[in-house]
């Protein structure tokens, strides 16, 4: 039969009860009584205080205290621990499923079980690499001891956008541990390498890579020592999405080579491009007119236009731009010849100061942080009709013009910059949205000399930078995508489904205890890409194997338990409030293992035989010992 309390705290209230029973006729008996026969004040306090005291020592005989020595430390062993360790006498030794065997520890298949087995413990001395993700949960709350290991040689930390568009730059973080003097190297999908540099010294470094192609791709970190050897090769996915593209509208007040190439570039990049070029006597090029309003501003990320397309802008089409842009639109206005009185006024009013310049300089772009081989690489191999072979030279980047303005003013940001640290790209935030300025007058040269791979990086960088932001995707997942642990998948429709690389399917379970976050648990059973089918969606994500990149497995472990202790750290005085809170519970707990009862009860018998001969005799009583007349 199921009790609404325990038995220990049902003993504790009808003991209660009694003693406010008790104390409540002693004072009943105390005022309905003769004066002679009527108790001393002091004789009274002795017998109310001794009801409690009794019934307390009653309850200890019935239910001694918890033994102290189960609340002690657990030293649990994980994966990597040494097979016999040095415990403190009275410590109770773990050894968790992946930890190596010992005769000295208790196996246990997880930390749960192990602590049901041990009730009570309040402290954990973990050691080896650390816990595991099933672990995590059952450790929050106790005090935890962990000295991280050593990590081993290698890389030991990877961040990388898991999707980018179809030409866009994207970099990638990371950082190594136990190279002095080597290099790192990113490589596409075609094995070729497009980026090498050096760790900094804390082992830290950033390298960059263009999506080309949509689809599931890898990119490869790949380590080599001081003396060129490789060390360990670790694959990067990225899936690279032709719909991450913005949606641009290009206004242009005359044709031109900066367009044509413009266009081109956008083209190959998978952009949504629309295009206005006027020519004169109310005539256009390009795709079909469409009006500058809010309903047609809505459907584009981006609007480009050079300062003529600027000063044909009406009053209400200049209104419905700004108000757009407030609402998170991108506009870019690219500045190729020289400027209105008027459009100065309107720019100063977005807060830029241009100064009095206006004549076209020349300028370089700064020189390339990648060698020959990784420019070769990002090139590519060119189209059928220009092919480019692999030994081809590579051409030194041209020298460009722009125009002599200063892209300054409050708040502005720099976006790009020449050779000698001068602007030539600036953007400003207005509302949600940005709009940004662009001096360079003659990009397409570098397309002409051979350099696709600059003219592609300016434009793409710009293009990211000013466009409208992309909403986040609802699906948000917690913890490592790895194969065989615990994974969360947030943000879940109904009917949501993992398909894994074997296209086999698994319908996800909705956790009603997350509430509105809508999270499900998922255990990946194989490596590789999954997919996240909800309704007509479907999201990619990565999961590498059980034994994949060990650096990286060795400290993911050594950061999620030092988030532990760190954890408990922070919330030191709600610790202390929970520890005296699990010292009661642990008191009033029925399951936990209690000391000896014989002193508790010896105790009892002592103050209960003394208050029965108090109870019964006229000491401390007004008609004792003639003590009549005495008030």
């Amino acid at each position: 039969m199921n009790w609404p309390v325990n038995l220990p705290i049902l003993i504790a209230v009808v003991l209660a009860l009694a003693v406010l029973i008790a104390m409540a006729s002693l004072i009943l008996r105390q005022r309905r009584s003769d004066r002679p026969t009527r108790s001393r004040r002091w004789r009274l306090a002795l017998l109310l205080a001794a009801q409690p005291i009794l019934a307390v020592l009653l309850y200890l005989s019935l239910l001694p205290p918890p033994l102290r020595t189960q609340a002690g430390t657990m030293v649990v062993a994980t994966a990597g621990a040494a097979q016999s360790g040095i415990a403190a006498a009275g410590d109770v030794q773990i050894g968790l499923s992946e930890a190596p065997p010992s005769p000295e520890r208790e196996r246990a298949p997880d930390l749960a079980t192990a602590l049901r087995r041990h009730p009570g413990t309040q402290r954990l001395q973990v050691i080896g690499a650390g816990l595991e993700a099933r672990d995590r949960d059952a450790a929050r709350g106790l005090a935890i001891e962990f000295q991280p290991p050593v990590l081993p040689r290698g890389l030991i930390g990877v961040w990388a956008p898991s999707r980018v568009g179809i030409g866009a730059t994207f970099a990638v973080h990371g950082q190594v541990q136990g190279l002095p003097g080597g290099t790192v190297e990113l490589l596409d999908p075609g094995r070729q390498r497009v980026d090498r540099v050096a760790p900094d010294r804390d082992g830290s470094f950033a390298l960059s890579a263009v999506a080309r192609g949509a689809g599931l791709t890898g990119f490869t970190v790949r380590l080599r020592d001081a003396r060129q050897s490789v060390i360990e090769d670790i694959e990067v996915p990225v899936s690279v999405l032709p719909d991450a593209q913005p949606k641009v509208l290009l206004l242009a007040g005359a044709p031109g080579p900066e367009l044509k190439y413009l266009r081109r570039w956008a083209a190959d990049a998978g952009l949504k491009l629309h295009t206005q070029i006027s020519v004169g006597a109310g005539m256009q090029l390009g795709d079909a007119p469409v009006a500058l309003n809010a309903a047609t501003l809505a459907g584009f990320d981006l609007v480009v236009l050079d300062e003529r397309a600027w000063d044909a802008l009406g009053a209400p089409q200049r209104e419905a731009l700004t108000a757009a842009m407030r609402g998170g639109l991108g506009v870019m206005l690219r500045i190729a010849g020289p400027l209105s009185p008027r459009t100065r006024t309107q720019l100063r009013e977005f807060g830029f100061e241009l100064g009095v310049g206006a004549d076209s300089v020349a300028m370089r772009l700064p020189a390339p942080s990648i060698d020959e081989d990784a420019i070769r690489a990002r090139l590519g191999p060119g189209s059928e009709q220009a092919p480019r072979p692999r030994d081809q030279p590579v051409a030194a980047a041209p020298a460009l013009t722009r125009r002599n303005l200063s892209l300054a003013g409050p708040n502005v940001q720099s976006l790009l910059r020449d050779a000698d640290g001068n602007a030539f790209a600036a953007w400003r935030a207005n509302g949600q949205g940005r709009i940004g300025l662009w001096s360079l007058g003659d990009s397409f040269v570098l397309a002409l000399a051979g350099r696709d791979d600059l003219h592609a990086q300016l434009w793409s960088q710009a293009f990211a930078t000013l466009a409208r932001a992309k909403p986040r995707d609802v699906l948000r997942i917690e913890g490592v995508a790895r194969q065989g642990e615990r994974m969360v998948l947030c943000g879940l429709a109904d009917g949501a489904q993992v398909s894994d690389p074997r296209n086999t399917s698994l319908s996800l379970l909705i956790d009603p205890m997350r509430g509105a976050e809508r999270c499900a648990a998922f255990w990946p059973a194989a490596a590789g890409w999954h997919a996240l089918k909800q309704g007509e969606r479907a999201m990619a994500f990565f999961v590498r194997g059980r034994d994949d990149a060990p650096g990286l497995r060795a400290n993911e472990l050594r950061e999620a338990t030092l988030a532990l202790v760190s954890s408990r750290s922070r919330g030191d005085d709600a610790d202390a409030d929970a520890l005296e809170r699990d010292r009661w519970e642990n008191f009033f707990a029925s399951d936990l293992p209690r000391g000896a009862a014989w002193p508790w009860f010896l105790a009892w018998l002592i103050c209960a035989a003394g208050l029965w001969w108090l109870e019964r005799s006229r000491f401390g009583r007004f008609g004792a010992g003639g003590d009549v007349a005495q008030g």
